[in-house]
């Protein structure tokens, strides 16, 4: 059963944390027309839904299932990355993919699924798996691969310490997109066998100023650190969820690998 506009909207506000008071000031209107929209006995007007929802920070996707519980329209647009309206789109995401060679890079949804990857991330994927590079007919999911115990675990000298950080980052992505999708992804990666609880979710103090990815096959050894780009004012609802990884070396030693991977075999 589809939730009510009346409880959408108290549920996003709970879980932002914010008192009808508070949001009532964000968005600029009466602390008692908040309280008459959540209980249902007002009807909201679209622009009321949209001036609600930007003092929620929700995200597009998240805005179109309010507007549809209240009645409306969805405001945003969505659809497959390859859509002729996303072309601009698309050029940039492969002008960014190509600068970051020899490094890697890979094209990711909200999800941690694999859209893209430049020659360097091809070049990482084969290293790690063990198989040349082809498009894989589903996408991979890049959270399963490191969180999972037979995909990188046994590769990740520091997987402890990586997946800690990366479920603490899944867990905002649920937290601010509020869809089922997320949550269950967060609890698909919590289930698997040796992963930390959330109370165990520490770290001791480091003094790096950044942790690392240390990868250990054979006699290789990979320390990479990464960066998550996404689009600065998207206004569709799949460009908004596009993100894009660059990973970059944390040591020389690492450098001259992924340099000597790209000379030996560009892709």
């Amino acid at each position: 059963m589809e939730a009510s506009f009346s409880s959408r909207l108290k549920g996003w506000r709970q879980r932002r944390g914010l008192s009808q008071l508070e949001l009532a000031m964000a968005a600029e209107v009466s602390q008692r027309h908040v309280s008459f929209l959540e209980l249902g006995r007002t009807a909201p007007s679209r622009d009321m839904v949209l001036r609600l929802a930007a003092a929620l920070a929700l995200p597009l996707r998240q805005q179109n299932a309010l507007l549809l519980a209240a009645g409306f329209s969805p405001q945003w647009r969505e659809g497959s990355l390859a859509a002729p309206e996303l072309a601009q789109v698309n050029q940039a995401l492969d002008y960014m993919l190509q600068q970051q060679d020899p490094y890697p890079a890979f094209v990711l949804d909200r999800r941690w699924n694999l859209l893209r990857a430049n020659g360097g991330g091809r070049h990482l994927v084969a290293f790690l798996t063990d198989s040349p590079w082809s498009e894989p007919q589903t996408p991979i999911n890049l959270a399963q691969a490191l969180v999972a115990p037979d995909q990188l675990r046994p590769l990740l000298a520091n997987w402890r310490e990586v997946v800690i950080y990366f479920l603490r980052g899944v867990a905002n992505d649920a937290l601010a997109d509020g869809s089922e999708e997320t949550a269950a992804l967060l609890e698909r990666l919590r289930a698997y066998p040796g992963v930390p609880k959330s109370s165990e979710l520490s770290l001791d103090d480091r003094q790096d100023p950044i942790l690392a990815m240390h990868f250990v096959k054979g006699k290789a050894s990979l320390k990479l650190f990464t960066t998550l780009a996404t689009l600065g004012t998207p206004q569709h609802v799949t460009a908004q969820e596009i993100r894009v990884e660059c990973f970059f070396p944390a040591d020389v030693e690492t450098a001259a690998i992924l340099k000597g991977w790209a000379a030996r075999s560009p892709l």
